[in-house]
Parts: structure tokens; sequence; C-alpha cells
């Protein structure tokens, strides 16, 4: 998952230290958890700190079409139509 929460911030103004205290953690956690995997609650609150829309935290590739969800607590990201309804397929045959 390719996030852009560097590009938002200078485009802000904001730097990491900021939204780091906006958030009350730490700057290295915070630049940890975006160079790892972050929660769906993690980006919730930088986005809320950087008073954005959570999706403004996302790159999109390719030809625009972009789509994030947040299945079973972890936050997927899929540049295609295809890729999502691949998943969407997994997730109905585990079901059944």
């Amino acid at each position: 998952m390719e996030l852009r929460i560097k590009e938002v911030c200078k485009a802000k103004g904001v730097t990491l230290q900021q939204v780091a205290d906006i958030m009350g953690v730490n700057r290295v956690s915070l630049s940890t958890s975006i160079n790892g995997n972050p929660t769906i609650d993690t980006l919730r609150k930088i986005a809320t700190a950087l008073e954005v829309d959570v999706t403004e935290l996302f790159s999109s590739k390719g030809d625009g079409f972009m789509a994030v969800v947040d299945y079973d607590g972890k936050l997927r990201r899929f540049d295609s139509i295809s890729a999502l309804k691949a998943f969407i397929g997994e997730i109905e045959e585990t079901r059944n």
C-alpha cells in the first residue's frame, strides 16, 4: 500500500513532528507506523490531524481507480476493479 502522508504534510505546511504532537504520540512511533502497515485507526487519526479525508492519504496509480477496504481489521488497497472483484470472490468463498 502506497501512502502519501509526507506529501500531504508538505502541502499543508505541517511536519511529521507536528502531526505526532496532535496525535499524542512520538515522531519515531508515527514514522515507524507510516513506513510499516498502519491500522485504519492510525490512518484515521493522521487524517484528522491533517484535516483531510483518509482517502487523501493514499496514492492512486494506473487508470485512477483506487479502493480501500477495511476487512477483519486490516486495511487493503486495490488499484483495479478486477483485483477488488477477486478479493470479494475470496471473501465469498470463505463464508460459504
